[in-house]
C-alpha cells in the first residue's frame, strides 16, 4: 500500500521525496502549501503535532497497522529500518549515521535557514547582523562537511539516510550562497549524489 507523504517544495520535504525514490516505496504526495498557511488546518494537525511538514501516513505500519509519523529525521529513521535500506543492521554503524542525521537536524538546516530569512530583511541594520552571524556558521558547518568527505566517500561512511537528509539542504547550496567549488569534498560528494537516478527522481517528483 501506498504511503501517503504530507509536503511542500522544501529542503525537509526533498529529504522524504529522495529517501521514499531511493527505498522504491510507493506513495501519494499531498501538497500542503505552507505559504497559503495549510499546515495549520486541524486535518494536517493530526498528523504533524508542530504544524510542520513533512510528514506521512503509513497504511501499513508495525503490525500491520497504520502509523503516522512527523519530522523529517524521524521519518527517515523509520523508513530506514521499516525498509532495511540506506540503515545498518549492526549497532555501531548505525552511530554514524545517527551523529550525522542530528547533525544535520541541529545545524545543517537551521543555520542556512536563518540565512535564507536574514536574505529577505528590509532593516539594513538587521539584514547585516543576521547574514553576518548566520552565514559564518553555515560556512563553518560546510568546513565540518568538507572534512568528512575528505575521508569518507559518504558522510557514514556508506550511503546512508543522513545523505539524503544533508542532501536537502545542500540542494539549496545557491540560496544561501554558498559556492561548493570553495568546498571540493562536499561538491565531489554532491555531484555523485545528485547523478543517482534514483535522487535524481526524488528531485523531480512534484510537491507543490
Amino acid at each position: 500500500m501506498a504511503i501517503d507523504f504530507y509536503t511542500w517544495n522544501t529542503p525537509n520535504g526533498r529529504k522524504i521525496s529522495v529517501a521514499l525514490e531511493e527505498m522504491g516505496l510507493a506513495y501519494r504526495v499531498h501538497p500542503i502549501n505552507i505559504s497559503k498557511g495549510e499546515q495549520f488546518e486541524p486535518s494536517f494537525l493530526k498528523i504533524s503535532p508542530n504544524n510542520r511538514i513533512p510528514a506521512i501516513v503509513d497504511p501499513d505500519g508495525p503490525g500491520g497497522a497504520p502509523i503516522s509519523v512527523f519530522e523529517s529525521g524521524a521519518i527517515l529513521i523509520y523508513l530506514g529500518q521499516k525498509t532495511g535500506k540506506f540503515w545498518p543492521a549492526d549497532p555501531r554503524a548505525q552511530v554514524p549515521v545517527l551523529e550525522w542525521l542530528m547533525w544535520q537536524m541541529g545545524g545543517f538546516g537551521p543555520m542556512p535557514g536563518q540565512v535564507h530569512h536574514f536574505l529577505t530583511v528590509e532593516n539594513e541594520q538587521d539584514r547585516r547582523y543576521g547574514l553576518e552571524r548566520y552565514s559564518k556558521e553555515t560556512r563553518r558547518l560546510y568546513g565540518v562537511a568538507d572534512r568528512r568527505l575528505a575521508e569518507a566517500e559518504f558522510f557514514a561512511t556508506d550511503i546512508s539516510i543522513a545523505d539524503f537528509a544533508i542532501l536537502g539542504w545542500a540542494w539549496r547550496h545557491e540560496r544561501h550562497q554558498v559556492d561548493l567549488a570553495e568546498y571540493p569534498n562536499v561538491k565531489r560528494w554532491y555531484d555523485t549524489m545528485m547523478a543517482r537516478p534514483a535522487t535524481k527522481r526524488g528531485f523531480e517528483v512534484g510537491l507543490s
